[in-house]
């Protein structure tokens, strides 16, 4: 299981024991916090392709709304509708029950720019 993060403050988990690599996506802590209370998410539709950096969802709070980033390009495979019926999941659980949706992954070697949990903690603590 490999986790990395993107600068806009999105994660993605990629099971790499897995053939035709299914990854999940989701906001991290640190963008949960500045939005605060998240009150509506606007998912993807299943089997829509994006490309890399692509708007793929919003995220609304009392605060702001924001744009969900893909952090690599593929198709969407699921989306989480647990988190459509119960958006404050995104404050709670961003990294587990918080997830926003599933993508296959068009080209793994997008992931080698992101960064790792170390990199990530360093880059959002300056943010």
């Amino acid at each position: 299981m490999t986790i990395k993060y993107t600068p806009d403050h999105e994660w993605i988990k990629v099971d790499t024991a897995t053939a035709g690599a299914i990854a999940t996506v989701g906001i991290t802590h640190h963008a949960q916090d500045a939005l605060g209370d998240v009150v509506f998410v606007d998912l993807p539709e299943i089997g829509k392709t994006y490309a890399i950096k692509d708007a793929a969802a919003v995220v609304e709070s009392v605060k702001a709304a924001a744009d969900v980033y893909m952090p690599i390009s593929g198709e969407i495979t699921a989306v989480n509708e647990a988190l459509r019926a119960d958006p404050s999941l995104a404050n709670s659980e961003p990294l587990g029950a918080g997830w926003f949706f599933k993508v296959k992954l068009a080209n793994p070697a997008e992931l080698d720019p992101l960064m790792d949990e170390t990199s990530y903690t360093s880059f959002s603590d300056h943010a």
